[in-house]
């Protein structure tokens, strides 16, 4: 069986699609080489649209597919350029774009589009998808998959180790005792949000903006008091949660701020929901990972908000950009394997499970 594993991975934030090679063994997951992908504007368009309005059955079939050839064709591209065999990867590990996850509901659910059959009957590579809802059947959140990765990658470094990942969302894990791990919240989505709302740019690239503002304390106070950051863990949220129309039942009152200083608390709010996080876990360096970790001002601040070491985690060797795909390949080999996955003390599920499909 071979050891390569591409791992492929589109987040809440849709700027762009990540590609990995891994070598994988019971050991140790090395970062052969890396790829990326800018998520198309019109595909960007038509999952916002899916996510934010009411649609019928045709489009969301028609988006699956859709996203399905953008992996596809990605993947390609990836292997041509890496002049390497279909036939020598073993399995692709593909999380997906997600378009809704709730799994708190009388009918809990994750919905992940990309169809996985496309994938694989263009590439010629076995696909696993599907990886979160197995998880959900046992009772569990289904999210955050990654904190069992991390505690894969991480567990050998001394001492009281907590890593963040900052995608669209934010998530953290605990890996002194018991693995813990969960959604802080917000990670960049709402300030790509305000940046394209106000700026008509992707993101706020070094947090420039938000540093040429002022945090509002008010407003600041309230957002941290929603009901999400009050929630105890187990708990995992998304855009259908953190939107647009989050972010303006908190604006009404604030009209008269200017853009740059809604901008600075909104940052505060993502470092500070965080921080929050990570009191009283005795936590004594928090390995930072994600988009995020590229906001010099986020890091900053996270810096001096927290009672701790603060690193990114490409000090270490692992490359923050790339780390959520590679938990992907992963994820795909302890599938193939038909391994279960630790993560039943993170999700809340009743039992720990082998999550994904194989497709091909």
């Amino acid at each position: 069986m071979s050891n390569l594993y591409i791992g492929v991975m589109s987040g809440t934030s849709l700027d762009g699609i990540d590609l990995v090679i891994c070598d994988i063994d019971n050991h140790a997951c090395k970062l052969v080489s890396k790829f990326k992908v800018v998520f198309p504007l019109e595909l960007k368009s038509l999952v916002l649209n899916v996510i934010n309005t009411s649609v019928r059955l045709k489009e969301i079939g028609t988006l699956d597919f859709k996203l399905g050839l953008l992996f596809a064709n990605a993947i390609n591209e990836f292997i041509s350029r890496e002049n390497i065999d279909p036939s020598h990867i073993n399995a692709i590990g593909l999380h997906g774009q997600t378009l809704w996850h709730e799994p708190d509901s009388e009918y809990p659910f994750s919905m992940q589009l990309g169809d996985a059959n496309v994938v694989t009957a263009k590439t010629n590579i076995k696909t696993v998808a599907d990886f979160r809802r197995m998880d959900i059947a046992n009772g569990g959140q289904g999210a955050p998959l990654v904190p069992a990765f991390h505690k894969f990658l991480f567990s050998k470094i001394d001492g009281n180790i907590a890593v963040l990942n900052i995608g669209g969302m934010a998530n953290i894990t605990l890996l002194h005792g018991e693995i813990k791990g969960w959604d802080t919240g917000c990670g960049n989505t709402l300030l790509d949000l305000w940046m394209s709302k106000t700026r008509h740019k992707a993101y706020d690239k070094e947090g420039a903006f938000a540093k040429s503002g002022n945090i509002n304390e008010e407003l600041l106070c309230a957002m941290i008091n929603d009901s999400y950051f009050k929630k105890l863990p187990p708990k995992s949220t998304g855009r259908e949660y953190f939107n647009d129309a989050w972010l303006r039942q908190y604006l009404l009152l604030f009209d008269f701020l200017r853009d740059e200083d809604i901008q600075r608390t909104l940052l505060e709010l993502t470092a500070l929901s965080v921080v929050n996080d990570l009191e009283d876990t005795n936590t004594m360096k928090l390995i930072v990972c994600g988009g995020g970790s590229k906001n010099s001002f986020l890091m900053q601040r996270l810096t001096a908000l927290c009672n701790c070491e603060v690193t990114i985690s490409d000090k270490l060797g692992i490359d923050s950009d790339f780390l959520e795909a590679m938990a992907f390949a992963w994820l795909a080999r302890k599938r193939i394997c038909e391994q279960t996955v630790e993560l039943s003390s993170v999700t809340g599920a009743t039992k720990n499970s082998i999550l994904g499909a194989v497709y091909g």
